[in-house]
């Protein structure tokens, strides 16, 4: 579904990204971990097509985002869903009209059937009685569901997350992690989800992408990683911290 290839990306003349390159498969739930700063933010915004690299590809069903003119960028766009880390919800409408409007600005939607829409999505986050609300009634568990309901409201095939258990206790982020198995069960959706917690990453991920410094250290299954000899993988999967940063507690 997403071949990229060769991406390098500045903030100025800082280099955020050197030479990522990996593919994402129709279907999949495909995570992107790391440490703070080392691109993952960066690099799905690329993908969505909100921020331009410097050079390298993003092929998009075999059309490359760098290529597309605003007109064609937009088109694209509209095929996609985006769950914002922070929900993105309009709070001056209810979560019922915030998951509808996509389908009222961009998806030709029958008028008389957004309502029905409307209450299904909602349904599949589990949040059928929450039509009417306003995003501030909403947990922050909620908040985060109610944007995946507006992210998939016109059913796209591709849906990128960011940070989707950020500020969630562990109860709250199963339940988030398990609906999202259950869209791509029940849907046939791909994600691509930049993550940092352990327990998604385990219950959810086909796939995952490490990124180091702006560069790619390890692209596959969870089982490749637990056989991975990837010195900063083992880091991560294994809480270990940098040694530069325990020798300065001893020190203290």
């Amino acid at each position: 579904m997403i071949t990229v290839d060769k991406l390098v990306s500045h903030y100025g003349t800082h280099k955020v990204l050197d030479g990522v390159s990996f593919e994402v498969k129709k279907g999949e739930i495909f995570m992107i971990i790391g440490g703070s700063g080392c691109g993952k933010s960066t690099l799905l915004k690329q993908m969505c097509g909100l921020l331009k690299p410097t050079s390298g590809h993003i092929m998009y069903r075999g059309r490359d985002l760098a290529a597309m003119d605003e007109e064609e960028m937009s088109a694209m766009q509209r095929t996609i869903g985006i769950a914002f880390q922070s929900s993105g919800l309009f709070n001056s409408m209810t979560v019922g009209e915030n998951v509808a409007m996509p389908m009222r600005e961009f998806g030709g939607v029958d008028p008389q059937l957004i309502d029905e829409l409307v209450r299904y999505k909602l349904s599949l986050v589990g949040l059928a009685h929450a039509q009417h609300l306003m995003p501030s009634e909403l947990s922050g568990g909620m908040r985060k569901r109610a944007g995946l309901a507006r992210a998939i409201a016109l059913d796209p095939d591709l849906v990128y997350f960011d940070e989707p258990s950020a500020g969630l206790d562990p109860i709250m982020a199963a339940g988030l992690d398990h609906m999202i198995l259950k869209l791509k069960s029940l849907l046939q959706t791909t994600f691509v989800i930049v993550t940092h917690e352990l327990d998604s990453i385990r219950l959810a991920a086909d796939r995952i992408l490490m990124l180091d410094l702006g560069e790619v250290v390890f692209c596959g299954t969870l089982e490749e990683a637990a056989a991975s000899q990837v010195d900063r993988l083992r880091q991560f999967f294994d809480r270990r911290a940098d040694d530069f940063i325990v020798q300065r507690n001893i020190s203290l």
